[in-house]
């Protein structure tokens, strides 16, 4: 037994290497910038019009009926609890102290594209999307490369849907759950097997009310554990305003700097920022990975720009805000020259958490910091409890049982998580996830002139101005 675990852990570690590799990252963000070549760079040039069109309509009072079906930020906020997790903090703190400041200027390259190719995905997730006898529309990456493509590239529905179902009791639960036991613990002392009960309970609430309960949910939580972090970002960096130039200078000078890093264990800064970066932030943003898709395509939306928009929004509180924050924290807290890097912290999370203590009084950066990377992973957990179940319901071609079997497993996962349990299962889904984005690339490339024309039409009739 021990034996057959050392093989799958040595060829899951081959495949992660391609999955998260040069090659992989260099097609994820190259889709991106074909992407916003056919559409015009509607990220840069109509920038400012999808802001008030999104973030606006936050602020409005106006309201329509939607049915068994999510509300435009409904839809949103579900995808964001799935995009929105602890990479946003641990992650991004891990990407500089391996790529240096440099590798935050190449997150925000990556996301400034990443916007394109989530508003492409959105839109066919919409345009292709199908609707049940309850009026309940089921969509994203398997349903676009079936209906988009044809039934000749049904096979590659099936293994993205294969992928995105395994994917979801990995990065979507147990990385998650362990996550907030962990938090639990520390900042109250509540034991782990309390804290899975707790929270397996929670989420077999919110599945089993189907996907209209997850984006109500997700709705309250989303804004408020992203306000929270936001504020006590602004606070971080207001204190240490006087050094935000400095800084930025050092991101952008690091980021093309081709000096050899740890005397040169690691080659070309460059070529490591470049790598980390665009990592963290296809990571962060999920913009190529399909997964977002299938919350946005259960919108009661009717015109795919509509929706579509709302993906460029999605990218930019992502990655260039709440993963910005993060950065800054880092940068501007002195952490990062701390002898022995991240060996010193143990892990990730706490040196985020020892950045915000280095600026804030006391401990309350830490607690911030663990308060956080709670709410974020529980959001996360919801998120990607309806992506596993649209994955599992396309390909038992929505059976009940199959569904409410996955719900079980799924929540049973909450404890196992919790526990500290699955390393293996966490390593190998994260490289599920990362080979979740082949299929769909593929798709995104075949079906580009479709996004082209539906982006065309979208704003000819000068909805956004």
């Amino acid at each position: 037994m021990e034996k057959l675990v050392e093989t799958v852990t040595s060829v899951n570690g081959v495949l992660n290497s391609f999955a998260w590799g040069p090659v992989m990252l260099v097609l994820l963000v190259g889709t991106g910038i074909y992407l916003s070549f056919r559409t015009g760079f509607i990220q840069a040039t109509r920038f400012g019009s999808i802001m008030r069109a999104t973030l606006g309509s936050l602020f409005s009072k106006k309201k329509g009926e939607h049915g068994n079906n999510l509300s435009p930020f409904q839809a949103v906020s579900t995808a964001l609890a799935g995009t929105v997790g602890t990479g946003n903090i641990a992650g991004v703190t891990g990407a500089i102290f391996v790529g240096g400041p440099g590798a935050v200027f190449w997150m925000w390259v990556s996301a400034f594209f990443g916007m394109c190719t989530k508003y492409a995905e959105i839109a066919l997730a919409m345009k292709y999307r199908v609707r049940d006898e309850n009026g309940v529309y089921h969509g994203g990456p398997m349903y676009y490369i079936e209906n988009g493509l044809g039934k000749s590239w049904k096979w590659l529905a099936v293994i993205f849907a294969i992928l995105g179902g395994l994917a979801s009791f990995g990065i979507g639960n147990i990385a998650q759950s362990t996550e907030i036991a962990g938090s639990m613990e520390s900042l109250f002392g509540v034991d782990k097997l309390v804290t899975g009960i707790v929270l397996a309970i929670i989420t077999a609430i919110v599945l089993i009310g189907g996907v209209k309960r997850i984006g109500q949910v997700t709705s309250y939580l989303v804004p408020f554990m992203s306000i929270f972090y936001i504020l006590a970002g602004l606070a971080v960096i207001i204190l240490r305003i006087t050094e935000i130039p400095s800084v930025l200078w050092l991101i952008l000078r690091s980021a093309f700097s081709f000096k050899a890093v740890g005397g040169g264990v690691f080659g070309y800064a460059i070529l490591l920022a470049m790598r980390q970066g665009f990592a963290r932030g296809v990571f962060s943003n999920e913009a190529g990975l399909g997964s977002a898709p299938m919350a946005h395509a259960a919108s009661s939306t009717e015109e795919p720009g509509d929706q579509a928009i709302w993906g460029v929004f999605e990218v930019f509180v992502d990655t260039i805000v709440i993963c910005s924050i993060t950065a800054l924290a880092v940068l501007l807290s002195g952490v990062l020259d701390v002898p022995g890097g991240l060996d010193t912290f143990g892990s990730k999370g706490v040196a985020a958490a020892a950045a915000f203590n280095a600026i804030l009084p006391g401990t309350i950066g830490g607690i911030i910091i663990q308060v956080s990377l709670l709410f974020f992973a529980l959001s996360t957990i919801l998120g990607w409890g309806y992506y596993g179940s649209s994955c599992w319901g396309y390909l038992s071609h929505d059976n009940k049982i199959v569904r409410l079997i996955f719900q079980i497993v799924f929540v049973l996962m909450c404890i196992v998580g919790s526990l500290g349990s699955g390393t293996l299962m966490w390593d190998i889904a994260d490289t599920l996830n990362g080979l979740m984005a082949i299929p769909n690339l593929i798709a995104l490339l075949l079906l580009s002139g479709t996004v082209a024309k539906l982006t065309k039409n979208y704003f000819s009739k000068d909805q956004l101005k």
